[in-house]
């Protein structure tokens, strides 16, 4: 083996991957893509959490901004310790209404807060990204086609959740996997999707 080979086998075996999947439907294509993912990593010797947010027990609605901190969820607080262990985090959602499920919003924001994932800086304008060092891959779905979104669109929930809230927070790369139409989708199509994010998941991407 060579030592390139055996330094990248020893790298993904220390890796802490985190796949969140936003969607709120168990039975959804997303479910689907994220345990593809997840068994793609697996076998990479990495090690590998999944969190469905559907699952957690908390209350999505960031009540007093971030005048007031309420008290997170013993869920939220277990959530936090897993991205901030994480070095690769995949998120898994789709596009709804230019953006993304409710459940996932709420849950963005009520974990990425001040102190947390970024940090206010006095008399600095942009805050101190706190999850440096992490690298990202988005998983979006969608039944507009791409072309529409870039063009058209202008890529809102990417550019949201890209740019707003993971860079925002310091993680970079953020690279991403766009895929649509899924509505009218055969199932070739899903299986070939299925097959290309578990490749993926094997090279920790």
């Amino acid at each position: 083996m060579s030592v390139v080979l055996h330094q990248r086998k020893k790298d993904m075996k220390n890796k802490q991957v985190l796949i969140i999947n936003g969607h709120p439907d168990q039975e959804s294509f997303n479910s689907a893509l994220a345990a593809a993912y997840q068994k793609g990593a697996k076998e990479s010797n990495a090690s590998v959490n999944l969190l469905n947010i559907r699952e957690l027990d908390f209350n999505p609605n960031l009540q007093f901004g971030y005048r007031k901190r309420v008290s997170l969820e013993p869920d939220l607080l277990s959530s936090i310790e897993k991205i901030k262990a994480a070095d690769h985090l995949v998120w898994v959602f789709p596009m709804w209404w230019y953006g993304y499920p409710a459940l996932m919003k709420g849950f963005i924001d009520r974990t990425f807060l001040p102190g947390i994932m970024f940090d206010y800086e006095p008399g600095k304008s942009v805050p101190k990204k706190l999850l440096k060092g992490k690298t990202a891959r988005i998983i979006m779905t969608a039944d507009t086609p791409k072309w529409y979104d870039r063009l058209f669109m202008k890529s809102p929930a990417l550019n949201q959740f890209k740019k707003g809230t993971l860079q925002f927070c310091g993680v970079n790369p953020v690279k991403v996997s766009y895929i649509a139409p899924i509505k009218s989708s055969s199932e070739e199509f899903r299986k070939k999707y299925l097959s290309k994010i578990e490749q993926l998941g094997k090279n920790n991407k």
